[in-house]
């Protein structure tokens, strides 16, 4: 029998980029390494403080790690997993 933990937490995982602003911030952090809330902001057409809150809610799950320079906070990918599902999903678009 597989390890019902270890299936759990991959489950976890995929759930927390299931929602499509999410899905859209990691993909522009994946590509561009570190970015702040304004480039974030076109991310499915959504507010500065929509995207604050899901780049919180990624946080808290231990997916993102920040960076504060002065007034600026630069975000960031801390999860090598999700680096890699993203590069898995988005493949053939690049590919294109």
């Amino acid at each position: 029998m597989e390890n019902k933990e270890l299936i759990i937490s991959k489950a976890d995982l995929i759930k927390s980029i299931s929602n499509p602003v999410r899905l859209c911030i990691v993909k522009k952090l994946t590509e561009n390494e570190t970015c702040n809330v304004r480039y974030l902001t076109n991310c499915m057409d959504i507010s500065q403080s929509g995207i604050s809150q899901h780049l919180g809610k990624l946080r808290d799950l231990g997916i993102l790690g920040y960076n504060k320079e002065g007034q600026n906070v630069n975000y960031y990918i801390k999860n090598n997993e999700i680096k890699k599902i993203i590069n898995v999903l988005f493949e053939e678009e690049e590919n294109e």
